[in-house]
């Protein structure tokens, strides 16, 4: 245990304004959105503006991070992605779905994914993950990252460290004709070597024009991810691994999740399309 407290929910403020000539996502303003029934294969067009999509939201993750500090409260992160995504003609793909009330999700320490900005203030020692999405030309663009919050502890620092090595080498397991679940094979194996816990029960998703299309890309060895990975197949990796164990609670607002042992968690995410002879990550720079 990290011997720091753990995180609570602040107080949140005002939904953020979009200007009414961006276009928002089908979702906006209902319950749920519309189930998904195209092709997990994109076309060579969608793949071009998935590309725009994701490297916006890429810049925007990247524009957050620079503000992340002590002090620094997680709403203010997401006014400073929310501003750039608007800027740059993007709708921030989180702000209502589902009825989420913020741009990006931002989650500290012991939450495994989908922290709402609020007022909490980042502490020297935390981490703290920036989840972006933007919706551009009808696509999205999904990505994520951890951060380290000034000094922070040697165990919190090799989790996160060794969080985006879990991704990076599921991505170089990508191949058309294998099946999703290699890229959990690969993830969970890594983990073990240092006894991390892997979330199961939140996972990587097949996105497009939907934010998340049905196809699910689990982040351990599952064997029913059998789905064969074809030429031009849109989808993200995100693994989220833990200090402790994977098992989780909820809070109340229907959103937060958290490990049940509260032990710390990392996580990364790129939005990738798979190509003749491997990937390529579409959440770029």
């Amino acid at each position: 245990m990290s011997g720091q407290s753990f995180v609570v929910s602040g107080k949140i403020s005002p939904l953020r304004g979009v200007p009414k000539d961006i276009p928002r996502p089908e979702y906006v303003g209902k319950p749920a959105p519309t189930p998904y029934t195209g092709s997990e294969v994109q076309d060579a067009e969608t793949i071009e503006r998935m590309r725009v999509a994701g490297r916006i939201a890429r810049r925007a993750m990247d524009e957050a991070a620079k503000h992340i500090a002590p002090g620094v409260t997680t709403d203010e992160l997401d006014r400073v992605a929310h501003e750039y995504m608007v800027d740059h003609g993007a709708y921030p793909s989180t702000l209502g779905y589902r009825g989420f009330p913020k741009s990006l999700c931002t989650s500290v320490n012991e939450v495994i994914c989908h922290g709402i900005p609020d007022s909490t203030v980042l502490r020297d020692g935390d981490i703290v993950n920036l989840d972006v999405t933007a919706f551009k030309d009808g696509v999205h663009g999904d990505n994520n990252a951890t951060y380290l919050v000034g000094d922070v502890d040697e165990s919190s620092r090799l989790l996160v460290e060794r969080t985006r090595t879990a991704l990076d080498r599921a991505i170089k397991a990508v191949r058309p004709g294998r099946q999703i679940n290699v890229i959990g094979r690969v993830i969970e194996s890594y983990a073990k070597r240092f006894g991390y816990g892997v979330v199961r029960d939140f996972t990587g998703h097949g996105i497009n024009t939907s934010f998340h299309s049905g196809l699910i890309v689990p982040h351990y060895d599952s064997p029913h991810a059998t789905t064969v990975m074809r030429e031009g197949m849109t989808f993200t990796i995100e693994p989220m691994l833990t200090l402790g164990t994977y098992d989780y609670e909820q809070w109340d607002d229907g959103w937060t999740v958290v490990t049940k042992d509260r032990e710390r968690t990392a996580q990364f995410e790129e939005t990738l399309v798979v190509t003749a002879t491997g990937a390529e990550i579409l959440t770029t720079p």
